[in-house]
């Protein structure tokens, strides 16, 4: 599937998963709306691990503003979508956003990570 930025949106020319967005870099799509990119992680934690981001370059979540809770809304409601439409919902799925280095954060552009497919440990870190 190839994608491109919306007018609305707004892209970091160094950021990678702008360069997914953009059709820049390949990635396996698994879903795409106005606000929102779905695709498989390239190194899983889990046997179903996709990552859902925004359209629109927003570094970190320490970065958000009231203005963006609609989008992180979007994100959320995305990721459950993903978890439905491959079955996991049922048995349950973990959804992550690491924020700040610190926290795990290596791309710096919102995601959320969605895994499932297996149990999953608590406290993850």
């Amino acid at each position: 599937m190839s994608t491109s930025i919306p007018a609305t949106a707004t892209a970091t020319p160094e950021c990678v998963f702008c360069k997914i967005i953009g059709g820049k870099i390949p990635a396996s799509i698994t879903y795409q709306d106005e606000h929102v990119l779905a695709f498989k992680d390239l190194e899983p934690a889990a046997p179903f691990h996709e990552l859902v981001l925004p359209l629109r370059h927003v570094a970190a979540l320490a970065d958000a503003a009231l203005a963006d809770a609609e989008l992180f809304g979007r994100l959320m409601v995305a990721a459950a979508e993903r978890a439905r439409s491959t079955g996991h919902a049922a048995s349950g799925f973990r959804v992550v956003m690491n924020s700040g280095p610190s926290a795990g954060q290596t791309v710096f552009h919102v995601h959320l990570h969605v895994l499932a497919g297996r149990p999953l440990a608590w406290p993850p870190g």
